[in-house]
């Protein structure tokens, strides 16, 4: 009877691709779930983790910061960003000094060390997000990062304060 249940089961249509068409919140929800465990794994291959890694380029990019100004920029909660940058100051790839426009704080600051490891790292970089992104065009691929950038420009609940329209939901399964 097992097989018979099986069996029925392959045959029936997958419930979740109509989940996803109803509901986009689950659907992006369980694709940044999914593509991050990738960067996770790709991550732990390449002995940087993913935090680490935005700090590095953060800070190659802008330059000195505060650890604030860096959670907040990268969105890495402030008690996750302290482990990052004592884990990128033990390895020497950042240092942190008082910042000398506010003595309260610390301006966090990328080694040579920090800019030779993060050059390393980022030569996978393309290798992972084409194996992870791969079954999108090039321009599914820019579509898909003008949306993201739209929603996280809105903020978390997705609104744009500019529009004076909500758009409809859509409440019932795709064709």
């Amino acid at each position: 009877m097992a097989t018979t249940t099986r069996t029925a089961d392959r045959a029936r249509p997958a419930y979740f691709p109509r989940l996803a068409a109803e509901r986009l919140d689950i659907a992006l929800c369980r694709a940044s779930s999914a593509v991050a465990r990738a960067a996770d794994a790709h991550a732990t291959e390449e002995g940087l983790g993913v935090g680490q890694h935005l700090v590095l380029q953060m800070l190659d990019a802008v330059g000195p910061c505060s650890q604030q100004t860096l959670s907040e920029e990268l969105r890495i909660d402030r008690s996750v960003m302290v482990s990052i940058c004592d884990d990128l100051e033990r390895a020497g790839y950042v240092r942190r000094e008082r910042n000398p426009r506010d003595r309260r704080s610390y301006a966090v600051t990328v080694t040579d060390a920090g800019r030779h490891r993060l050059t390393s790292a980022q030569a996978s970089i393309p290798a992972f997000l084409e194996d992870t992104f791969g079954v999108l065009t090039s321009e599914e691929r820019d579509q898909l990062a003008a949306i993201l950038g739209k929603l996280l420009q809105a903020g978390a609940g997705g609104r744009d304060s500019s529009r004076t329209t909500t758009p409809a939901l859509r409440t019932t399964p795709a064709s």
